[in-house]
């Protein structure tokens, strides 16, 4: 390179410096080896250690303390896609800050020359303020790779008002998600409403939403204003909306469409402006199949479906779990588990998901006198000689299903699995054949 194009590039690269630092985004520049050669005002403000200078130094080492970047080390590189694609990449990563371990949203877009090589970089950086890496008393919490795919959905979805279809067992964490959805939105002052659509009548689930008039039944000693109409200029979050009956579908679908309703008993017609999130743990798919749901109302409501990991498909984050919902159980204790009975709650599959954990430890803490709680402090069924029951009970593809779980988070050798699992070694053995193990 001439001399005069070396001047043209490093003046092009300050103007472009000087522009970075007027934007209130957190931002830096990087060159095609990872260094980081310009970080702007804000970036400082919220990732900046004094005495540690950010430039300079390689982007992986200060936002994960990797020695290798990041696609060497199990995680996804927006560098390397922006590479390859020419084009802006976004995603999801947790990031080390001066606060602790953060779910960050990267974008980075790649800075190409006249000849079409990519020369540099600009990382745009932003935390994520409805999840946490760390213990909390509220909100999201979460490290996994499963938990974080939902999450990195939910960045997307969040700021637009796109309908979303939260997919997941029951006891996933449906309608944190659905909070989360809400507070990440630009409807985040308003309210959110919650229709818990489990359990009711179509005349019930009508008045519940739509409201109703005075007179409008027996009973109707008064004016209701509607779910629905409470919900103006917030987020509608319908809970179960697989168990809306078939004949009320037709009105929701209504509801969706145009905002528009009539309450019970009533001519006028009530407009709301609500975003919707909706939610169920049933296979919508296959109920249209059936006949047992409406196919242009499930093409409604799924415009964003985002599918929520059960638990056990995200062990990683029981620790953090754990933690987190013994301090919502007891705000004033300082509650935990020891490493026993911690194990023993790695090895079991869960099938309430998150809701039967909380229930465990809710029940758990009772016999804790000393803040700790224990092996024996666990539910009978959970600390007999076989911990891992399902893995024990069951047959088939369950039975491989579990025992690969337990293989994947049990830290022993063999003999040791098998003593937890109350499997002879042999038995054991020939499971892991089974397994191509």
């Amino acid at each position: 390179m001439s001399l005069i194009a070396t001047d043209l590039a490093n003046l092009r690269m300050s103007a472009l410096v000087s522009y970075l630092e007027h934007d209130p985004q957190p931002s830096i520049v990087l060159d095609t080896d990872y260094n980081i050669i310009a970080a702007n005002a804000a970036y400082q403000r919220q990732f900046g250690v004094a005495g540690k200078p950010h430039v300079g130094a390689k982007c992986y080492r200060v936002s994960h303390q990797f020695a290798v970047p990041c696609d060497q080390a199990g995680e996804h590189c927006p560098m390397r896609k922006a590479h390859d694609s020419r084009v802006p990449e976004r995603m999801l990563h947790i990031h080390h800050t001066p606060r602790g371990p953060e779910h960050v949203d990267v974008e980075l877009r790649p800075i190409i020359d006249a000849s079409g090589a990519v020369v540099a970089y600009v990382e745009r950086l932003s935390s994520v303020a409805v999840a946490s890496v760390q213990p909390q008393q509220h909100g999201l919490v979460g490290r996994s790779p499963a938990f974080n795919e939902a999450l990195g959905a939910l960045q997307r979805a969040a700021p637009a008002p796109i309908p979303v279809l939260l997919q997941g067992e029951s006891g996933t964490g449906k309608e944190l998600f659905a909070r989360a959805l809400h507070d990440g939105s630009p409807r985040a002052a308003g309210p959110l409403v919650v229709v818990d659509c489990t359990g009711l009548t179509e005349s019930l689930l009508e008045s519940e939403l739509f409201g109703y008039e005075k007179g409008a039944f027996t009973g109707a000693l008064q004016r209701k204003i509607g779910l629905a109409e409470a919900a103006h200029g917030g987020t509608l979050f319908l809970d179960e909306i697989g168990e809306v009956p078939l004949a009320m579908q037709v009105k929701l679908l209504r509801l969706i469409e145009s905002g528009s309703f009539r309450p019970v008993g009533s001519l006028r017609t009530v407009h709301s402006d609500f975003r919707l999130v909706a939610a169920t743990h049933k296979p919508l798919k296959e109920m249209v199949a059936a006949g047992t749901f409406r196919q242009d109302l499930y093409y409604r409501i799924s415009a964003f479906p985002i599918r929520l990991p059960a638990l056990r498909e995200r062990s990683d984050d029981l620790p953090l779990l754990i933690d987190s919902l013994l301090r919502r159980l007891d705000p004033g204790a300082m509650l935990r588990l020891d490493p026993p009975a911690l194990e023993q709650l790695r090895l079991y599959a869960f099938p309430g998901n998150i809701r039967e954990l909380r229930n465990i430890l809710e029940r758990a803490r009772l016999f804790s006198d000393d803040g700790v709680i224990r092996l024996q402090d666990l539910p009978p069924e959970l600390r007999s000689s076989q911990p891992a029951a399902p893995v024990a009970r069951r047959r088939g593809g369950k039975d491989l299903e579990q025992l690969a779980h337990a293989l994947e988070v049990f830290d022993g050798s063999r003999a040791e699995l098998a003593k937890a699992l109350g499997l002879s070694e042999r038995t054991l053995y020939r499971r892991l054949k089974a397994l191509g193990l």
